[in-house]
């Protein structure tokens, strides 16, 4: 049960809510937690967490665009993780109160090979017109000609030629599996990988460098970080928009805030050229406070009113 106190801090709007509580909830979020298990632990109501999250998300989504620009990449990779918001595809027709979009969703992510940055991402489909706006919003955000690889989905193909034409020097790693056993069949668990191949598509690609393994990683790692990717469980995505907050927030936390072991311990945004400084999540608060309206003399909207 929420003390006196705890109730007040609510109440009063999110701004009253204590630093080191933002900070908690915050952390919890990027650290694999529900939205109901940090309401328990932090001892707030859920509908607290939930508003955080939507500034927060706001607030990384416009630092992310606006920061993360004229990037100076050498080799990036691209790739989809899949989720659902409200149930699976085929489940919609028959599920009652979904919301405005439900079924299957896709975030497309890219990745610096060499300062593990994300460089962009976007969710939506996994069709052509998805793979457009997100290959081209990658292409504005870089600096020079790179190198990129991706899978073997064909919407990459057109896509990648649309936003960059010629000016890149593009590969698909194809991967080949073989048949799935009876006692596997049903699982999550994909089919053994018996090979790959690797196919130059644009220009002159080093086939060394041609692997999405950094992207197929940094799947595993928003796995682990979101709970609402998290297989099997109730935690998944109710509200498009929720999804796509809770992204914004862990890119950013991941870009800026998170020390990445094999750079030496600094975070992916130092590596590329992005920042100068290892951030923290109080940064992050103070990004949200940032844009937060200023408060205004009281009785000013009634004078306003009455003229």
């Amino acid at each position: 049960m929420l003390d006196a106190k705890h109730n007040s801090s609510y109440i009063r709007g999110m701004n009253k809510l204590p630093l080191h509580k933002r900070v908690q909830i915050l952390s919890m979020l990027v650290e694999g937690s529900s939205m109901r298990s940090i309401s328990r632990v932090v001892g707030v109501s859920i509908n607290t967490v939930s508003k955080l999250l939507v500034q927060a998300g706001q607030a990384c989504a416009v630092y992310h665009d606006e920061h993360v620009r004229n990037l100076n990449c050498e080799r990036v990779q691209c790739d989809e993780i899949w989720s659902f918001i409200g149930c699976k595809q085929k489940s919609v027709d028959s599920a009652k109160n979904t919301q405005t979009f439900s079924g299957d969703v896709w975030t497309w992510t890219s990745i610096d090979a060499d300062s593990k940055l994300i460089c962009n991402w976007f969710v939506g489909g996994r069709n052509a017109e998805f793979a457009n706006i997100f290959m081209q919003d990658l292409a504005d955000r870089l600096a020079h000609r790179v190198q990129m690889t991706t899978d073997g989905h064909k919407a990459y193909l057109n896509a990648i030629e649309g936003a960059f034409g010629a000016d890149i020097d593009y590969a698909q790693l194809i991967k080949l599996f073989g048949s799935t056993p009876e006692s596997a069949k049903g699982r999550y668990s994909p089919a053994t990988c018996t090979g790959i191949k690797k196919k130059n598509r644009i220009g002159s690609p080093d086939e060394k460098h041609v692997n999405t393994s950094y992207a197929e990683r940094m799947n595993l790692s928003i796995r682990m970080g979101l709970r609402r990717f998290t297989r099997l469980t109730n935690a998944f995505s109710k509200k498009f928009e929720n999804h796509c907050h809770a992204l914004a927030l862990y890119f950013v936390f991941y870009n800026f805030c998170r020390q990445h072991k094999s750079l030496g311990g600094i975070s992916p945004a130092m590596a590329a050229g992005v920042s100068d400084t290892l951030h923290d999540m109080e940064w992050i608060v103070g990004l949200i406070d940032a844009r937060a309206p200023k408060p205004g003399r009281r009785g000013s909207y009634k004078k306003q009113k009455a003229q």
